[in-house]
Order: structure tokens, then C-alpha cells, then sequence
């Protein structure tokens, strides 16, 4: 959501700064602008639309310069559009800035600003933060530091800002407090951005600046201090990221890719954490709560969207496995109530960017109540980890597309082994059983190469499904967050309208719906419920209804009543959902490529959600 770049050094800015915010398209948005500074003064440009459209109408335009900033933006205050976008001026026109983030007062400040004289060109809350930085700078006679660091105390919400000085071209200043930045570290050159993306080309250097810290860089030197006044010294990170995970490797599309790199993802995920034959899992993020575990009265998992999902696999595992019980809670509605949480809780928050602003709020919550609380988190050095007692990274990598899909099943990995580890600690599984669910999911990322090979056919149904209105997916048990996951991910990126239900409660209620236009996607793989759900799909048939499933490789008892099926190799329920999930991302992937859909860029949405 939204997208900063910055640069300040010995180079041209422009080509930096217009390659930096390609990189962060992925975030979502709906218009964008750069800002540069040169000799003959301030050069801004800036458009409704994508970045493309921004280049097209720079084009032949003065765009030299040593010193810029660009943006992507999402819009939150004012209606996408050129007058909208960022960035945004003072009333004098000499500073200029950009914004991620909400200014929550805004409009009290902007009365008040009114008030004094000045005149807005825009509907944003970002205007009026720079036109009260450039009211103070005045006011108060100080340098532009100060001055920034003054109005932020005037401020409630959640910001990352960068800062330019016409009368002072040879400084930015950035800030942040809830929305993440990172500053890139090279030779006579600084590199500012939302996340590593735009930097990992030209440094693998980098600062991640913290909540109510403000950086005030040159070419050759760099300040950070607290907005309480304190300087404070910049810890430099070598970031692990690589310049090709960014890119598509001949693929057509981010997401395509990413749902074929989940056995190399998972993979990843569990390098180093089982040891199958000794039927023992390692997790040393988490390692020095091994004994807490034992005696936790339960785990509340928190987190929103495809996130949320995960969790709920995560509620049937750590259940079934390490008999703790479980709540999951979207962070959302969990942060605006009263829950009743305390010392001997475990708070799990889940989130892929780690920047989720819902969820941070939760945690910050449940630690005022004293819970533990744990992250799994798929983006080293975001700010949920730093704000989390302990944690577990999903090591999926960079994931582009913004429907989540390498994501996911990496977060349902780790909280298989999340549930295999408390069970280790808590006595609850043998050694035996260990050994046997260990041998097994060291086997799943072999069985996901197997499953993506039903690409082709599942190519061949989507032409079956693509002008469907509405669609349902039924699951029981853990296919219920399956069936779940599998509806948002067609409404995400195909816009057809989809519901996840558990199966069982399709007769109280969605039943009404299903005629002979009604497509159901059921999970029916071989578990604990299948002939359950071998009833559900007789009485989808009994209405005339389009059945789809989901069926263990085999199968011949849901073959007889679906009209279609889509096979996965068989595995333990445990790890079904790992399975199950690969061919509803296929599905919605070719539907949504027949609708003429931009299935890496879905409208409205936002990678990293950084506002409430």
C-alpha cells in the first residue's frame, strides 16, 4: 500500500527513482509522481494512473537532477487523480514531500492552517502535514530538521515521509512512526524506500529506520535521531535479498510463478528445523519459550485476510496436535474490543509483510495485557518482528504478486511446525508418531511438484468457469480455511463474486442458491469427514448444481458424482491444506487470465495494508 523512493547522491535520480517505484507496484496503487531537484529548480510530474502512464507524460520533459523522490499511491483521502497524487508542496512551493500512511487529525490542522492563510491544491491529509512543517519552519526561525521534528509531534497516525528543501538541495529528510522505511547505504549516496525492492540493486546496505525516528540525510552524512531529540546510531544491515528473485524468470506473470516456486518455498520454510528420523523439530526463534509452552492456557492467533486463514489451519494443528487450545481472530475487530487476555496466553500474529497495521495494533495490545507474543512473518526485518517477544520467519522470499500465494502455504508450514513443536514440548505426540508426520511432510514439497501438474487441466476447466457470476467452495474440517482461502483468492483477482463455507452448513442457507449456474468447488479429498462430504456434494447434484473437486489421486466414489476433478497426491489430513490449496490458486490464476484480469495488480487491492 503506497510507495516511497528516495536518492541523494552522485548519480542521476531520475532512472533510480522511476526503476524504484516499477519495483513497488506490486504494493497496489492508483497514481504516481517524482519530485527532482536541479539548477533551474523544482521539476515535479505526477499522474493518475500507473508508473507507465507518469513516463509517458515526462516524456522530453527536464528531468536531470542528482536529488528526487518518487511515489505510488493508494488513495485514502481524496479520490485518485493528478491533483491527488503525491508528492505534494508547501504553500510557498519550495518544500515538497511524500507520505505512506494517515494523518488522523488532519482536518483540525487544516482548519487551523486555513485559518492563517494558506491554500490547498488537494483533498489529502499528506498536503497538510507539509504545509504545517512549513509553518513552523518559519515560525520558529529553524533549521528544516526541527522543523519536521516539531509538526510530528503534532500529529497522531501512522507516516513514512520523505522531505526536500528547494533552498536546501543537498538534504532529504525522512521519518516514520507505523508504516515501514528503509534507508539504503552506499558511496557518496543515499537510497531511501518502503522496502528493499527499489535499494537491493545498488546496495545490499541498508538501515531500517524505527518507529518515531527521523533521518536527515546529505550526499555524505546521515543523522538519526529520536523524535524526543535523542541521536541515535544507525545499525547497518547486509540484506539477504536477490535482484533475480525480483524478477519473473520466464514466467508471465509474478503470481504464476510464485504458486510454482511453493515447493521450493516450503522447502525453504523447513531447512533446518526437522529432523525427520530423530522425529524432532527446531525452532529457534521460539526456542527460548520452550518451557513456557508447557504451561500456556491457550494461543490466540491474530491476523487478517489470507493471513487469517492460515491461522485457522493453524487452530486444527495446534488442537489436534499439542491439545492447546486455540482462538483465531481477525486483528482488525480483535483490537476493538476488550478481549480478556492475560500472562499465561500466547498471541500468534500473522503477517506476510510484517507491516500489517491491524495486527501491529493488536500486538501492541496484547502486550499492555502481558501475553507473549510470537510473529511469523515473511519479510526479514519488517516491523512486526521487531515488536514480537519471538518468531518464526517463513523464509518464502520476495513475493510479488499481491494475491498471496507462496505466502500462505509457507505460513501454514511454519505452523506445522509451530503445533509438532509445542507437541514435542507438551508430551502430547509419541516419538513414533513424530517420526512418522516428520517423514511425511519432508515428502510434501515432492507431492507439490505432483500436484502443479495438473496446470493444463485445470487450464482446460477455467474455460468452464470464467463467466460464472458466483461461486462457492465447501470444506470440512481443515478444508474449511481451504475453501475459505480458495474464495478470496477468485474474488481477489478474477472479481467474481465467491464464499467459503464449512460444508456441513451449506443447508443452512446457501442451499438456496445453488441452481444449474451455480459452480461449487468442493474439497473432498480422503479424510475423517469424506463421506460426509460425498452427501454434500449428492446434495449440490440433487439441485442441479456444477460440481468441482478436489479429490485424492484415485479417487473413484466423487469421480461418479462431480463434473469435474482435479487430483492432489494423498497425504495425512495434517497436511492436506498444503495440498489442496495448490490447485484453487491454478484455478483462479486461468480464470481470472481469461477475464482479461491483471492478475499481479488486482484493482483496490494493496499488498501491504499499512493504514487501519
Amino acid at each position: 500500500m503506497c510507495g516511497i523512493v528516495g536518492y541523494i547522491g552522485y548519480r542521476e535520480a531520475w532512472p533510480i527513482v522511476l526503476k524504484g517505484l516499477k519495483r513497488l507496484e506490486y504494493r497496489g496503487y492508483d497514481s504516481a509522481g517524482i519530485a527532482l531537484i536541479n539548477q533551474s529548480g523544482l521539476k515535479l510530474y505526477k499522474k493518475a494512473g500507473k508508473v507507465q502512464e507518469l513516463e509517458n507524460f515526462s516524456d522530453g520533459k527536464d528531468k536531470s537532477g542528482t536529488i528526487g523522490m518518487g511515489h505510488t499511491r493508494w488513495a485514502t483521502h481524496g479520490e485518485p487523480s493528478d491533483r491527488n497524487s503525491h508528492p505534494h508542496t508547501s504553500n510557498d512551493g519550495k518544500l515538497t514531500i511524500i507520505h505512506n500512511g494517515i494523518i488522523e487529525n488532519y482536518a483540525t490542522l487544516k482548519e487551523e492552517l486555513l485559518s492563517r492563510g494558506h491554500v490547498f491544491n488537494s483533498d489529502t491529509d499528506t498536503e497538510v502535514l507539509i504545509h504545517l512543517v512549513e509553518e513552523i519552519y518559519k515560525k520558529e526561525n529553524t533549521d528544516l530538521l526541527e522543523a519536521v521534528r516539531l509538526a510530528l509531534h503534532q500529529v497522531s497516525g501512522a507516516y513514512a515521509i520523505v522531505i526536500m528543501d528547494n533552498d536546501h538541495p543537498d538534504q532529504l529528510i525522512a521519518a516514520r512512526k507505523g508504516s515501514p522505511m528503509v534507508i539504503g547505504v552506499g558511496a557518496g549516496e543515499y537510497f531511501i524506500a518502503s522496502d528493499a525492492t527499489p535499494i537491493i540493486e545498488y546496495t545490499k546496505n541498508v538501515i531500517y529506520l524505527n518507529d518515531n525516528e527521523i533521518a536527515f540525510l546529505k550526499r555524505d552524512e546521515l543523522l538519526i535521531k529520536r523524535l524526543d531529540n535523542v541521536v541515535q546510531t544507525p545499525y547497518i544491515q547486509e540484506l539477504e535479498l536477490k535482484l533475480e528473485m525480483l524478477e519473473k524468470g520466464g514466467y508471465e506473470h509474478f503470481m504464476l510463478k510464485e504458486i510454482f516456486e511453493q515447493a521450493r518455498s516450503i522447502r525453504d520454510c523447513m531447512r533446518g528445523r526437522i529432523y525427520p528420523n530423530e522425529g524432532r523439530v527446531q525452532l529457534g526463534g521460539i526456542k527460548e519459550y520452550a518451557d513456557k509452552l508447557k504451561n500456556i492456557d491457550r494461543i490466540i492467533i491474530v491476523a487478517c485476510g489470507t493471513s487469517w486463514h492460515a491461522g485457522l489451519v493453524g487452530e486444527y494443528l495446534i488442537e489436534e496436535y499439542a491439545r492447546i487450545p486455540v482462538e483465531v481472530e481477525y486483528a482488525s475487530e480483535f483490537r476493538y474490543r476488550n478481549p480478556i487476555i492475560t500472562e499465561k496466553d500466547v498471541v500468534i500474529a500473522i503477517s506476510q509483510s510484517g507491516e500489517t497495521a491491524d495486527t501491529m495494533a493488536a500486538i501492541e495490545m496484547a502486550k499492555e495485557k502481558g501475553a507473549t507474543i510470537f510473529g511469523v512473518c515473511n519479510v526479514v526485518g519488517s516491523s512486526i518482528p521487531r515488536l514480537t517477544h519471538a518468531g518464526v520467519y517463513t523464509h518464502a522470499g520476495p513475493e510479488i504478486g499481491v494475491a498471496s500465494t507462496k505466502a500462505f502455504t509457507a505460513q501454514v508450514t511454519v505452523l506445522t511446525l509451530m503445533a509438532f513443536y509445542m507437541a514435542q514440548q507438551k508430551g502430547t505426540l509419541t516419538q513414533a508418531k513424530l517420526v512418522e508426520l516428520l517423514t511425511e511432510l519432508d515428502c510434501i514439497p515432492e507431492k507439490i511438484t505432483k500436484a502443479l501438474e495438473s496446470n493444463d487441466l485445470i487450464k482446460e476447466i477455467a474455460h468452464k468457469f470464467k463467466d460464472s457470476r458466483n461461486c462457492l467452495f465447501l470444506g470440512r474440517g481443515s478444508g474449511f480455511p481451504v475453501a475459505l482461502e480458495g474464495a478470496l483468492k477468485l474474488k481477489e483477482i478474477s472479481y467474481i463474486h465467491a464464499e467459503g463455507y464449512p460444508a456441513a452448513e451449506m443447508k443452512h442457507g446457501p442451499i438456496a442458491l445453488i441452481d444449474e449456474e451455480m459452480p461449487v468447488v468442493v474439497i473432498a479429498t480422503k479424510n475423517s469427514s469424506y463421506e460426509k462430504v460425498i452427501s454434500n456434494i449428492q446434495e449440490v447434484k440433487a439441485r442441479k448444481g456444477i460440481v468441482l473437486a478436489i479429490v485424492t489421486e484415485g479417487d473413484t466414489e466423487v469421480r461418479k458424482m462431480a463434473d469435474y476433478c482435479i487430483e492432489i497426491p494423498d497425504a495425512s489430513e495434517a497436511f492436506l491444506p498444503l495440498l489442496a490449496t495448490i490447485p484453487l490458486q491454478l484455478l483462479s490464476y486461468h480464470i481470472a487470465l481469461l477475464r482479461g484480469c491483471n492478475v499481479d495488480q488486482p484493482r483496490n487491492l494493496a499488498k501491504s495494508v499499512t493504514v487501519e
